[in-house]
Order: structure tokens, then sequence, then C-alpha cells
């Protein structure tokens, strides 16, 4: 049986198959972990210990040496992703309701889950899509995505708007293992490799701890709006990355396109965002749905605006080039 090529074949799928199933898990037997206890229990209900290792090990993957336009590709799709992120999140808390909204088509919205939408782009997701229609400079442009991955920034555009109060050792405390593991697999290769290829190893694991924290009524409660959220994201987040990759990156806007997308582990940040902030706590669930719907609406549509987008600007170069080489072979016979 091929569950791996399976699994992969649906956007996100490593993430959110898990996710589905242990969503499933906590709607049906929301008792289980209970039940079984010990080793079963630490599963189901270990979405912080999983992600720590989880985020130490994508700190050790990330290699500190990269090319002057890689990370000049990087920083602009990272800091264009939370500069929009964080005006969102400004104008999330002057127009709406502290917590979440509590009736009518909007309901369950908050500031929460809009930037915890926002301000994180799926890192492999762009990858793969500037492997297969842009250069290699900007298919390695994902390396400073990382830096979005956890609950850091999310805590940074809340708390810098208002939205939330975090003590400094809180910010330390989420981006410790992290820097550790960043620290360890630049001074060591060895360690770089070994522990970098456990990343991706961890997804499904939390993917399925953080699936248990979700009923899939809230699901279905929020799916439209959350599909509206999703095609939000590329909107919102998609116009600047689209200006600044023509402008400061130097491309045609197809790299800024493909990173409009909702990364996978944002699932995760409303849970880890209340833990810190129990206030948070009342509207987790609803924000978990909905930045889970966004999750997967972007990674679908996404892909398929950028090769369309990148398609028609590579045949307009193609067509200039081959305009031009008739005139040079003329010139030259």
């Amino acid at each position: 049986m091929k569950i791996k090529q399976t699994v992969e074949r649906i956007p996100g799928g490593l993430m959110l198959v898990p996710l589905f199933l242990g969503a499933l898990c906590h709607t049906f037997t929301p008792e289980a972990g209970k039940y079984f206890g010990s080793f079963t229990n630490g599963l189901i209900t270990g979405t912080v210990p999983i992600l720590s290792v989880w985020f130490f090990c994508m700190g050790a993957g990330i290699d500190i040496k990269s090319t002057g336009v890689v990370l000049r590709k990087s920083g602009t799709i990272v800091l264009t992703k939370i500069l929009v992120a964080w005006l969102v999140g400004m104008i999330c808390v002057s127009f709406m309701p502290e917590g979440m909204i509590q009736t009518g088509f909007f309901a369950g919205l908050s500031t929460l889950a809009i930037v915890t939408s926002m301000d994180m782009t799926n890192g492999g997701l762009y990858a793969s899509i500037m492997q297969q229609y842009g250069t290699k400079e900007e298919a390695g442009a994902f390396v400073l995505t990382s830096i979005e991955s956890g609950p850091l920034v999310t805590m940074m555009i809340l708390g810098s708007t208002g939205a939330a109060y975090f003590e400094p050792r809180l910010f330390v405390g989420a981006v410790l293992p992290f820097v550790i593991g960043f620290a360890l697999g630049n001074l060591d290769k060895e360690l770089r490799v070994f522990f970098g290829s456990a990343s991706m190893t961890m997804i499904p694991f939390f993917g399925f701890a953080l699936g248990n924290t979700i009923n899939l009524a809230v699901l279905g409660q929020t799916g439209l709006l959350g599909i509206c959220l999703g095609i939000g994201v590329i909107i919102v987040t998609g116009i600047p990355l689209i200006l600044a990759d023509k402008y400061i990156g130097g491309g045609h806007g197809g790299a800024g396109l493909a990173a409009s997308s909702t990364a996978g582990a944002a699932v995760t940040n409303p849970v880890i965002i209340a833990q810190m902030v129990p206030a948070f706590e009342p509207i987790v669930a609803a924000a978990t749905a909905l930045v889970a719907t966004a999750v997967i609406i972007t990674s679908i549509i996404v892909p398929i605006i950028t090769a369309y987008w990148c398609n028609h600007f590579n045949g307009k170069s193609k067509n200039r080039q081959d305009k031009v080489m008739p005139g040079m072979k003329q010139a030259h016979g």
C-alpha cells in the first residue's frame, strides 16, 4: 500500500490528514486519551512538547550560508508577509470586538484567526511551486520562511497591536528551542543533517495531537467562512507580495504570489497562544478550524494561479528572446 504517496497528493496532506483523523477521534471519542492513558494519552494530548521538538529540528535544518540573491528574495517575502499581517491586525483590533464575533455569517472570526492565517507562508508549498515554475534562486528563497514558523511572529503582532500582552520571558520561551537548534545546526553540519531530517517526520504527530483539540462540528460551522478567509489571505497578502517581489526582489511577481498561502503549522498557533494568554481559550476551537480551512483553500488555489501567472510571464519572456535571436543571427550572418 502506498499510503504516503496517497496522503501527499492532498495539499498539505502530511499535516491535514493526521489532523482530520485526530479531529475524528476527539469528536466521537473525546475521552480516548484519558481512557488509554500512558503513551497513548501523551500522543493525543502532546501538542506542545511535540511542537517544541519540531521547532528545534526546524531551526537546526537552516543553513546560515546562503547567496545574496536568495537572502534578498527570502527577506522580501518574509518581511512583506509579516508587515501585511501586522497592518491587518491593527485594523482588526480597531474595528472588531474583543474575543470573536458571536453572531451572523462572521461568527467565530477573530483577530487571532485572521493574523494567524496571514503571518506564515507555507514554505514547502512555495519551494515546490518555484522549483517547477521559477528559478533556483526563487526556489531557495524559502529558507527564511522558517523564521515565521511557530508562535513568535504571531505573538509579536498581537502584542504590538494591543490584541494581547505577553511577558518578555514568554517571547524567549517561544523562540529558544528554534535558536538552540539553529546554533547547533550551524556549528556542526552533521547535526544539521541529523536533526533537520527529523522536522518532516514530526509533522504527522503534531497534526494528530492538534486534531484532538478540534470538534468537527465547529469545523462544519466555520467551513464557508474559512473558505472566504483563505481567499482573503491570497488577495490581501498576495497583492503586496507580488509588488514587493517585482520592485524589491527583482522578479515578475510569481515568487510573491507563491508565498500568499497559509502554512500548515499556522493551525497550531491558536492553541499555543491560548496557553500563554488564557483569555483566548474560548475562541481557540473556532480559530483553529478557520485556519485549518484557510490552509486547505490556499494550498489548492495558490499553485493554480501561480502556475498561470508564471507561465504567462515566462511565455512573454520567451517570445522576446525569440524575436531578439533572429536579429542577432542576421547581424552575425
